[in-house]
């Protein structure tokens, strides 16, 4: 309650610290407070996209932030990096700017001299756990982490992202003007605006679906558009709904990915393992992680 309290009361001031910095340069802001509530279902999640992009059409520079007065546990954003992420994939930005405490990703350990900062990301030459491990003495393990997953996850939806350092008063200058700085994550595809829906609301689905290994291997094959068939789900979990988000685990449990549900779970528990029915998940709906 205390914390709620206290982020009530600095809304407030904070705002008005932005509205007289954002003044100077002729912009006016808005406020719009969010919490993952507000990207559970389609209807909620095109409602402030709606509101964000009509706020960018008028001319206002919407500060987003998450809403801490009303916010639970089970609905906090991770941290402002994933915030971003979500955000950047909702309006189909065209570039993601995370600015730390350090210039960018290091190959290993920043204290080393013989260390450099990546300039361009690419998932075939370096390794995500690799390169947290030998550079955990910059952000963290945790913060490294997180900013590197939500990096790769946004780039793979269609935008660029760039981390790099705050701490330089012209940095945003620097990346829009295409001058080389921090790290780039390039833009891997060009994901439909259901698509990036699904890939923000993967962390709050209301049941899961088991396929076999057949299935697996067709939904993983990037050669092919595949819908999940009932043929494939070897278990049907959770109590969901016509239209709700729900995952999909291979065999081993892995999770591969989400997607929308085209009928509830009781018709999907009797047309599991049956051929020639329609698509538990249309491709158009699925989400798939990697």
């Amino acid at each position: 309650v205390r914390k709620q309290v206290l982020a009530a009361t600095g809304q407030v001031r904070l705002m008005e610290t932005y509205r007289a910095l954002f003044e100077k340069r002729g912009l006016t802001v808005a406020q719009v407070l969010t919490s993952k509530s507000d990207f559970q279902t389609r209807r909620h999640y095109l409602n402030m996209r709606g509101c964000i992009e009509a706020l960018l059409a008028a001319g206002i520079v919407p500060i987003v932030n998450e809403n801490d007065v009303v916010s639970t546990t089970e609905l906090m954003f991770t941290d402002n990096d994933e915030l971003a992420g979500l955000l950047a994939g909702m309006v189909n930005a065209d570039l993601l700017c995370l600015l730390s405490t350090v210039p960018g990703v290091f190959d290993g350990d920043p204290d080393d001299p013989a260390t450099h900062c990546i300039e361009t990301w690419d998932d075939s030459r370096h390794q995500i756990e690799e390169i947290v491990q030998r550079g955990t003495s910059a952000l963290g393990r945790g913060g490294m982490h997180s900013k590197l997953n939500m990096a790769r996850k946004t780039a793979r939806l269609g935008t660029t992202v760039v981390i790099a350092a705050g701490s330089d008063p012209d940095v945003l200058r620097k990346i829009a003007g295409g001058q080389p700085t921090g790290t780039r994550f390039p833009a891997l595809g060009d994901a439909s605006p259901a698509k990036r829906w699904l890939a923000s609301a993967d962390g709050h689905a209301a049941g899961s679906v088991t396929v076999n290994a057949g299935a697996a291997e067709a939904l993983l094959d990037r050669s092919r558009l595949a819908s999940l068939l009932p043929v494939g789900i070897v278990a049907v979990d959770g109590d969901f709904a016509q239209g709700d988000v729900i995952q999909v685990h291979g065999p081993d449990g892995t999770v591969l990915g989400c997607g929308r549900a085209a009928y509830a779970r009781d018709e999907a528990e009797r047309l599991r393992g049956k051929q020639g029915q329609k698509p538990l998940v249309h491709y158009d709906y699925l989400y798939l992680i990697d």
